[in-house]
């Protein structure tokens, strides 16, 4: 499986090169393009169409480029064929062309040997992971290259600092949110110096902080001439560090851009190829809530404070291993609206959300129009996106997971909600072959149709573009105009702008 696919890679590499050799023996290698792609053109095994087809790219050494594109128009699939998971372990489809990193066909030579030059940062860091907890997974590959123990330990200290300073080095990957997840997926691939550092999404996940802790990092791995290549949806925090734009279109690359040029493009050029642009700021009035991890005690209106019907959390406190990490003493949140979730990584977001859902035992009470709620009620009553849509895909095609999820069993809303969300061309395939983006509007779809009267939806704009976030944004209006609770946990601002009518701001327990 694609777990730690990577890291074993990381791990043989040792065979080939020592820690003393690596950037001599790739270093020689620089006069040539860091990355060529050369007429490649993939097809993933039992689709009909090829996923990238015919792209040549040259990316210089020390250069930083953007993918960019709609969702599943082959930005994480060109990484893929970087790295060589494409066709090492993505062995089934068919690969036609030349792909180079660092000099290496990487059709040809092992997978160990590429993961000594490149690190790479999945759409979902869980799944990449080799160790149980932070450091261990920091270091992993500089101990398989066999690097002096002091030397590890000063880079995991420089990588934590520089990105998840927050983040305890014993901590358990299981226990961290999905932006701390993402914080230690991008240490440990940047950790080991690679040549080229390829990342899909970086952002998805992070609250504002943290993407600039992110933006700081990437500044210096680009003077220290790493080459960068980065698949991403949210350009704005990247504009000052791209030197190049590279827009894919179904399979194809349809547009370049230096960085001057895009630094010009007005704002409807960016729409017309489904590109966000500058960032929204969602001004919203708090709820009424208190309790220590409530960053903001008292409503900007007193209509957030009003009562009526919707859900009530009294009391709530959960604690891991012996640490706090949500203490809400009070919350309402109101029927028939969209209640924000925000706050720094770690905050205790996911957590609240699977408090709500049924999930997560806990201290205090749930009630819901002034009744109280077991957890097998909340369960029943609750529908649910989470961060990481593949946990939650278990239908054999598109068609059947939303189809088994409707209420009423009714196929033909089952295919308007396809159509709404762009699915419904892919209908027939299975749902593990889609994008990233595509599982994400595919779990939003099914959880939509429901008819849940409480439904959070956790990030559910990671892995989205621009046109598609309209229609995410219509999905979670829809679910409030039926009178339902919705709660929505997001970092993404211009999603919270479009779709949010309150919000609800924890802080982290320290």
């Amino acid at each position: 499986c694609i777990p730690c696919v990577l890291s074993w890679a990381a791990l043989i590499s040792i065979v080939y090169e020592n820690d003393t050799h690596l950037h001599s023996h790739w270093g020689s290698m620089t006069t040539a393009p860091a990355v060529s792609l050369d007429g490649v053109t993939w097809t993933y095994p039992n689709n009909t169409h090829p996923t990238l087809e015919s792209i040549n790219l040259a990316i210089a050494p020390g250069e930083f480029v953007v993918l960019c594109g709609a969702s599943g128009s082959g930005k994480s699939t060109a990484l893929r064929v970087m790295n060589g998971l494409i066709p090492h372990f993505y062995a089934d489809g068919t690969l036609r062309g030349s792909a180079r990193t660092s000099g290496m066909e990487t059709s040809s030579v092992e997978l160990a040997q590429l993961g000594g030059i490149t690190g790479t940062v999945l759409q979902h860091p869980r799944k990449q992971f080799f160790a149980d907890r932070v450091a261990p997974e920091i270091a992993f590959a500089m101990e398989n290259f066999g690097y002096p123990s002091e030397q590890i330990q000063s880079r995991v200290d420089v990588a934590l600092s520089a990105l998840a300073p927050h983040l305890p080095v014993g901590q358990s990957l299981g226990r961290l949110s999905g932006g701390q997840q993402q914080q230690v997926s991008i240490a440990a691939a940047s950790a080991h110096e690679p040549l080229v550092l390829l990342l899909d999404e970086p952002s998805s996940n992070l609250s504002i902080d943290a993407v600039q802790r992110l933006v700081e990092t990437l500044r210096g791995l680009k003077e220290q001439g790493t080459t960068l290549v980065i698949a991403e949806h949210r350009l704005h925090y990247l504009t000052e560090l791209l030197d190049r734009v590279i827009v894919f279109r179904s399979g194809t690359i349809a547009r370049a851009w230096t960085a001057e040029q895009f630094r010009q493009l007005a704002d409807d050029e960016l729409a017309l190829e489904g590109l966000r642009g500058e960032l929204r700021t969602a001004h919203l009035p708090e709820i009424w809530a208190r309790g220590s991890s409530v960053a903001q005690h008292e409503p900007a209106s007193s209509a957030a404070a009003s009562a009526g019907t919707g859900l009530e959390l009294i009391g709530i406190r959960c604690r891991f291993a012996g640490r706090t990490v949500l203490d809400i003493a009070y919350a309402r949140f109101p029927a028939a609206a969209v209640t924000a979730v925000r706050g720094v990584n770690g905050a205790g977001k996911s957590t609240l959300a699977r408090v709500i859902a049924g999930l997560q035992r806990c201290a205090g009470d749930v009630l819901f129009d002034g009744k109280a709620m077991s957890r097998r009620a909340r369960q029943q009553a609750c529908g649910i996106v989470m961060q990481d849509v593949q946990r939650q895909l278990f239908a054999e095609t598109v068609s059947e997971e939303i189809t088994s999820a409707y209420a009423a069993g009714n196929v033909a809303e089952s295919r308007n909600v396809l159509q709404e969300l762009d699915l419904l061309e892919v209908a027939d395939r299975h749902p593990l072959s889609l994008s990233g983006g595509q599982q994400q509007r595919l779990v939003i779809a099914s959880v939509r149709v429901g008819q849940h009267s409480i439904i959070i939806f956790d990030e559910p704009s990671s892995g989205v573009d621009r046109r598609h976030l309209q229609s995410i944004s219509d999905q979670i209006r829809s679910a409030a105009d039926t009178g339902a609770v919705v709660i929505l946990i997001s970092h993404d601002e211009d999603l919270l702008a479009l779709a949010a009518d309150a919000q609800l701001t924890l802080r982290r327990q320290e």
